[in-house]
């Protein structure tokens, strides 16, 4: 794939979506992680995203799964250098369990990834949820460690306040400290309001990549929730109904559904699309459990929306 795009100030270029690798060990055993991988690959596509507590989740799980099956998924195909390989720390591991970065726990952890992931380094190693009792400074020395033993080649950040997330590249810059190179925020077509309000433009004045989780918003974005009807179909119908199946919520999908047939192209690809077209969007974090839903991946790469369908689709996911 030759459009590439650099990882903000990183010496990283990535293809522009990103594989979440929430579903390894959760939806996806490890035969059918591998299959999917390997088809990604061939794609063309080169980033993956995990984090060290995935799929914690899962009844019977204890969080490092995900990494496991990469880290076996690299060692059966010898894929490690060709992949830009991004990871996580500092969130819970169950539900009773609260974020953490502090600098002991930092090092640790970071080890423990390594032996998962069966690899010496990690190419994005980000904070996964902010631990507001920690000093900014002792979070940003322990990855200066990482980044000195070559454990770590960059970091990141994913759910940070945006005061806390200023306060840390402020302190970066005055103490020549690590900076984040990256933010992964929730944020699409449906959950726009927080980014856009508190984020995009730090991450521009900052040159941060912006690498949004939830691109899909669940799949509620994917085209396959057009009535009351299709969430009783999904073991994540129920939840997902809930949270997007309002007035809104309708309109976006509408939106997208008249947009993609105008393109002859799927939501799911639309949807990725308009993230695409955003100038402070880097790339989004995607999931797939089937090979269709990766050819809406290599979709929404070519797709070049007009200003027609991004005003339609704007105004169909306007907030107050």
């Amino acid at each position: 794939m030759e459009n590439k795009r650099q990882l903000g100030s990183a010496d990283l270029q990535i293809t522009p979506i990103i594989f979440g690798g929430n579903v390894f060990g959760w939806t996806l055993d490890q035969v059918a992680s591998f299959a999917i991988l390997d088809q990604f690959i061939d794609l063309g596509f080169n980033a993956i995203d995990t984090a060290n507590n995935y799929s914690h989740w899962v009844p019977g799980n204890q969080g490092g799964e995900s990494e496991t099956i990469i880290g076996n998924w690299f060692k059966a195909r010898g894929k490690r250098d060709d992949i830009v390989l991004m990871t996580k720390v500092g969130g819970r591991f169950g539900y009773d369990s609260k974020p953490n970065t502090k600098g002991d726990y930092i090092r640790e952890q970071v080890d423990l990834s390594l032996q998962r992931l069966q690899t010496d380094y990690i190419d994005l190693y980000q904070t996964h949820y902010d631990d507001a009792n920690t000093p900014i400074e002792e979070t940003l020395r322990a990855y200066e460690d990482l980044i000195q033993q070559g454990k770590v080649r960059y970091i990141g950040a994913s759910n940070i306040s945006a005061e806390r997330l200023k306060e840390s590249l402020d302190l970066a810059e005055a103490q020549n400290l690590p900076k984040y190179v990256s933010l992964q925020p929730e944020y699409n077509l449906y959950d726009r309001e927080k980014y856009e309000k508190n984020y995009e433009t730090l991450a521009l004045e900052n040159n941060l990549a912006i690498i949004p989780y939830y691109a899909l918003a669940s799949g509620f974005l994917s085209g396959k929730y057009l009535s009351d009807d299709d969430f009783n179909k999904s073991a994540r119908g129920e939840g997902i109904q809930k949270r997007y199946w309002n007035e809104r919520g309708q309109r976006i999908v509408r939106a997208l559904s008249e947009v993609a047939s105008a393109y002859r192209s799927s939501s799911s690809a639309v949807a990725l699309a308009w993230l695409l077209a955003n100038k402070s969007i880097t790339a989004p974090i995607a999931s797939a459990t089937k090979e269709s839903h990766l050819q809406s991946f290599v979709a929404a790469v070519q797709l070049r929306l007009g200003e027609e369908a991004i005003a339609k689709l704007q105004e169909a996911s306007h907030y107050e």
